[in-house]
Formats: C-alpha cells, structure tokens, sequence
C-alpha cells in the first residue's frame, strides 16, 4: 500500500480586515466582501467582531431581512440571542455557532445577552446556487457541547464545525447537516511552534483567517486579521511560532454564477434583487 502524495496549498491573495461596523453600529473587521472584487466563491462576507467595549456591540443587529445565501454565526467569546420570523430563538453561547439558510427570505435579529466583558466571534455569508436561492428557510442552532474537539498529543486542538476530518486518531464529523456547498470549518489552535497538515479537497475553495498569535501557511507568513485565500492543492500545512496561534480553516464548493447583490439581498440578476426589494416593501419577502 503507498502513502497518498499531498500537494499543500500555498497562499493565492491577502484580503486584510478593516474597520467597519453593521447592524445598529456594531464594530468589527470585514475582510472578505468589503468590496465586490474581494469574494471568494462561494463565501459572500466575513467579519470578525471583538471588542471588552459593551459600545461596541451593545446595539447588536436589530430584526433586518436576508435572501439567497446562508449566514453563519460563530461565537468564541460572549452570548447573543436569535429570533426570527419562523419563531426559532437560539442562545448562542461561546463556542456554539448558527447556521441560517435564508434561503426565499428571513427577518431575523440578533441582539447580545450581556452588558459587559469580551464579544467576539464571525458572522459568515455563503452564497446559494441559483436553484436553492428560493427554498424554505431553515436554521441550525449548534450548542457548544454538540462541536467535536480533538487532539493530537503534540498540543494542538482542532474543533469541527462542519465536514468530515481524521485527526488524532479520531474520525470526526461536523454537526452541522444538509448544506449544499459541502463546507469544511475548522476552528484550529496549535501550540507553541506547533505543526499541522489537514487535507482540504481540491474541489474546494477556502481560506485561512489567522486571530491568535503568529503562524505561517506553508513557508509564507499569515497575516493576522486577514482572510488568506488558498491557492490549488489538496492539503494545508500549518504551523505556528512561539505563542502558538489560533485560526479558521474554512472551505466550500464553488458556485460559478453571476452574483447580484443589494445589502442583505444576494441573487443571481438586478431583476431579481428588485424583486426581493419589492417583496420586503410588500410584506411577502419570506412567502408567509
């Protein structure tokens, strides 16, 4: 039997975190979808919130609507609460993640639970096909416990979301099901100058975002606070420098169609983005 021949994805492009804010004036760093140039298919946006300010996030995302993509919501430090015009609330709580499908349309909200202390986590925009942009809504509320946690006896940990990965001697498997993009999350911590090989299909297209320490791709220096879109190959080789580092591996099947975007609308043409405005005006964004 031979060992299966890995090629390590290098490092395609940079998209840098800047200062911005959303909702009711939430504060955080967009990287990916700051600009329509800066996406990678399929992910739409990230932004990366972290603040010990409550000003800073206090306000939260009062109810606002969503049409033809998912979001996805993890949360490393804080408590926030989900509602939406379905009737599903969530507690998310540190380390737990929601994933939201908003498929024809949603109004949802989400407001932070706590007046005080650290808020941090990512809010991710993955896009949906032309032929699931108008189905039902659904919503995934993953509690913390229910993420798979694994270790490799050398101090690095890996926490999965979503996909399937061998890692420590364990098979693990995402809790989050039924997600057309195929998506691989990960949530990897290593240890002080830690290393790490995971495979990443070929078929897939992803991204590194390092928020902990300092660590490199390959023989290439990881900026922090970036979102660093991977180049072709079927692994990633990861290590980290002398205070360990910690990051999100993130990676999903390419869409290939026109995107058509108006703030919380993501279609495939203009005329459908002005179909969705005139259905939110009308009170038939989400069909009920």
């Amino acid at each position: 039997m031979t060992n299966r021949i890995t090629h390590s994805r290098p490092m395609n492009r940079v998209i840098r975190g800047m200062d911005s804010s959303d909702g009711a004036g939430v504060r955080l760093k967009r990287s990916i979808g700051q600009r329509q140039n800066l996406r990678i298919d399929p992910f739409l946006m990230l932004d990366n919130f972290s603040s010990d300010k409550a000003d800073d996030y206090i306000a939260g995302f009062p109810a606002h609507p969503h049409r033809g993509f998912e979001t996805v919501t993890y949360m490393l430090d804080g408590r926030m609460l989900h509602r939406d015009h379905l009737g599903n609330e969530g507690l998310l709580r540190s380390g737990g993640v929601q994933w939201m499908t908003a498929g024809r349309g949603v109004i949802h909200e989400e407001m932070p639970q706590q007046e005080e202390g650290l808020m941090r986590g990512f809010q991710l925009w993955v896009n949906l096909p032309a032929e699931e942009k108008m189905k039902p809504a659904a919503y995934q509320n993953i509690e913390p416990e229910e993420v798979p946690e694994a270790e490799d006896g050398q101090g690095n940990r890996i926490r999965l979301v979503a996909g399937g990965l061998e890692f420590g001697g364990q098979t693990l498997e995402g809790p989050v099901r039924g997600i057309s993009r195929q998506p691989l999350f990960v949530d990897i911590s290593l240890g002080a100058n830690g290393k790490i090989e995971l495979p990443v299909p070929a078929e897939l297209a992803g991204f590194i975002y390092l928020f902990e320490g300092r660590a490199s791709l390959g023989a290439e220096t990881l900026a922090p606070n970036a979102a660093t879109e991977l180049g072709e190959g079927d692994s990633v080789s990861l290590s980290a420098g002398e205070q360990g580092a910690r990051f999100l591996l993130v990676a999903a099947r390419p869409i290939g169609e026109p995107v058509a975007q108006y703030g919380p609308f993501v279609m495939n043409t203009q005329a459908e983005i002005e179909q969705a405005i005139q259905d939110y005006r009308a009170g038939t964004l989400t069909g009920n």
